[in-house]
């Protein structure tokens, strides 16, 4: 049976609501757990290859086990880096008075295998405001001129946990020392391939964001204009989907093809989403090559895949 076949007999076309004509659709009728059949997160996983990112609503039934069961399905669990949320072992709780991630990024781009899937849940929603927009990155890839595709083809970058929190992000003094602290011991520093190629659909997507300092080989005053000019891309409008949150709601989307950001517009009000992340891939270059710790360079070149 073939993938499409399979999506449309497990979950019918019909509950499948596009949301952008690039990126993202609704998943109705659907109540998620760890006990679903195999066919069915099968055709999940196809849905999310598809679209990138896909919505659940009236999740409400899940708490952070069962929403570990859920995500377990797809993969192994990967820890967050910045410790798990009490009474959990994979669960990143994002909450009032830390970070609000209101910036461009890959979650956790800084390391050399970041997670392939995030599966994040709402648990406090404010009435207005806070809504997450995510980004096609293969959709901007092929948005770029053939000389900018193959610019960007041999473009490497270096993505690190210590960016720049005065330009990007406004942490709370206890998130920017736990951050400090966790780089200090670990030095979560990769160089990335800016194009990588999809394990799974063969697709080439962008791979930048906020954790990017710098490309490899390239004078920061021209690099910056490089890095606006390839984000002017995965940042248009016709390559997004914006998400209003409900309590309840599971987004799920595929980390190795989207960028995506939170919207810091919700004041003083409460919200609280919880995320648990699937471990993923090295990522691979259209040359061939890996990404690389930097702790682990060498004088050799970055591995090449045979």
């Amino acid at each position: 049976m073939s993938e499409k076949a399979l999506i449309d007999n497990v979950i019918p076309r019909a509950d499948v609501i596009k949301r952008a004509a690039r990126i993202g659709a609704e998943i109705r009728n659907v109540k998620l757990s760890g006990d679903l059949p195999d066919q069915t997160i099968a055709a999940i996983n196809g849905l999310l290859l598809e679209h990138k990112v896909i919505f659940f609503r009236d999740q409400g039934h899940l708490d952070d086990s069962e929403q570990e069961g859920f995500a377990l399905r797809f993969g192994n669990l990967a820890p967050p880096p910045l410790g798990a949320a009490e009474g959990t072992t994979a669960i990143f709780e994002i909450a009032r008075g830390g970070v609000r991630a209101d910036y461009w990024h890959i979650d956790w781009s800084c390391m050399d295998s970041y997670p392939k899937i995030s599966v994040l849940r709402g648990v406090v929603i404010p009435p207005v405001g806070g809504d997450t927009v995510w980004s096609n990155t293969a959709a901007a890839y092929l948005d770029l001129p053939p000389p900018l595709q193959r610019l960007a083809d041999d473009l490497w970058a270096v993505h690190s946990m210590a960016f720049d929190f005065a330009v990007t992000v406004r942490p709370s003094e206890a998130d920017r020392k736990r951050y400090d602290e966790l780089n200090a011991r670990a030095k979560y520093e990769t160089e990335h391939p800016v194009v990588r190629v999809h394990p799974e659909t063969g697709e080439r997507a962008l791979v930048l964001g906020a954790y990017v300092t710098h490309f490899v080989d390239i004078p920061k005053y021209d690099g910056q204009r490089l890095f606006d000019l390839f984000e002017s891309h995965i940042t248009a409008p016709e390559n997004t989907v914006r998400w209003n949150w409900k309590q309840g709601d599971v987004v799920m989307w595929d980390n190795r093809a989207t960028m995506h950001r939170a919207s810091n517009d919700y004041g003083d009000q409460d919200r609280v989403v919880r995320r648990a992340a699937i471990d993923g891939e090295v990522p691979v270059g259209v040359d061939g090559r890996c990404s690389i710790s930097r702790a682990k360079l060498t004088k050799q070149p970055p591995a090449k895949v045979v």
